[in-house]
């Protein structure tokens, strides 16, 4: 078959832009003439507080990757459709409704049902977590122009279907896609780092957005014992600010590392060793990488139980999970790991994701129809 998929790819950071590379190369390792056409220009550098782009990959990038797209140049969008229409089917990773006009005419150009190829939107979400005016009528004309909207959870389906209740609507849990450094690390060499350690250190990772909760997770932590720690490391939107004040107002100085910046994946293996639990204190969610990536290391996960978050972290035995924005609930949590007894049992119990299975289904989900 020949599948062309649209969106982000190297040398754009981030899950969307692993997934979407991921995916290339699993439908090319199974058979299929495989085309990503990518972005060379994604968004204003005023809609986006900070770098978009990476020097060095996160993964093998995917040879058969064009940069023809550019948010500025929406005369090369319909042309993009008209190029490809010839492939069997084109999927749209839609990661923002940002990307929804170069989309729509990408769609334009394929021309005119029946007779175009089949075209599938992979919704990473279907709206964002923190939705702005238009949101909702720009997801829904593109969905309703498409032959099938793919989502990651019930909770997105239903989503969804809200929007355009007469498109076909498939589920199919998002398969690991982790960054290179991650992906060629067993666990096993993570397990007993944290055997010594006198305090408790917890981990936040990835990008801080209001829906993520860390103001949440630092009123848990002023509730917990005072030998817990955390680490938050990642790219704060908007900067530091604000949590800079909370922190201040918590007395939580001596206890709170921030590292703000977006972090490589060659740095990621040092964080997660000196990590007893990475913690999602996510007040939303529809998933997240980050469980199977902690789980990689071999680190136990604090999660909530926000959208599809928890399901993969087996309460009481590789993690622990509590209500979202509950700062109560996270604290009992957080108290519950700094015993030593149960960060080595729940450290015991994790075992790394196997993404064989997962890919397979997701595969098949993509191309039925």
């Amino acid at each position: 078959m020949r599948i062309a998929l649209v969106g982000p790819a190297h040398p754009y950071k981030g899950g969307g832009a692993r997934h979407t590379t991921e995916l290339a190369h699993r439908l090319a390792a199974a058979g299929h003439n495989v085309i990503v056409e990518s972005w060379r220009a994604q968004y204003p550098a005023w809609l986006y507080p900070g770098r978009q782009t990476l020097d060095a990959p996160e993964g093998r990038p995917y040879p058969r990757t064009y940069r023809r797209l550019a948010w500025n140049r929406p005369d090369g969008w319909a042309a993009e459709g008209r190029r490809l229409r010839s492939a069997d089917l084109v999927v749209f990773a839609l990661l923002t409704p940002l990307q929804v006009p170069a989309y729509l005419a990408i769609l334009a150009g394929l021309g005119r049902r029946p007779g175009r190829p089949r075209t599938v939107v992979i919704c990473h979400n279907v709206l964002p977590h923190e939705h702005r005016p238009g949101d909702a009528a720009l997801v829904r004309t593109l969905l309703s122009h498409v032959d099938t909207v793919l989502v990651h959870s019930a909770g997105q389906a239903a989503e969804a279907r809200q929007l355009v209740p007469d498109v076909p609507i498939v589920v199919a849990r998002m398969p690991p896609h982790l960054p290179f450094a991650a992906s060629e690390m067993p666990a096993a060499e993570y397990e007993d780092l944290s055997a010594e350690r006198s305090t408790c250190n917890l981990l936040f990772f990835g990008i801080v957005r209001p829906y993520k909760g860390l103001d949440v997770l630092l009123r848990a932590l002023a509730q917990a014992p005072e030998q817990v720690t955390l680490t938050v490391a990642g790219e704060f939107w908007g900067g530091t600010g604000e949590t800079d004040r909370l922190i201040a107002a918590l007395g939580l100085q001596d206890r709170v590392t921030l590292q703000p910046g977006y972090v490589p994946a060659d740095q990621i293996p040092a964080l997660f060793e000196a990590a007893d639990a990475l913690v999602l204190p996510y007040r939303e969610a529809t998933a997240s990488q980050n469980v199977v990536l902690a789980f990689s290391y071999g680190v136990p996960v604090i999660a909530t139980t926000a959208g599809a978050l928890a399901e993969a972290v087996r309460d009481g035995v590789d993690g622990l999970t509590c209500a979202p924005g509950d700062v109560d609930d996270l604290a009992r949590a957080l108290t519950a790991i700094s015993v030593p007894e149960t960060a080595a049992s729940l450290r015991s119990g994790v075992r790394a994701v196997d993404p064989e299975p997962y890919w397979a289904a997701y595969l098949k989900a993509l191309l039925a129809g």
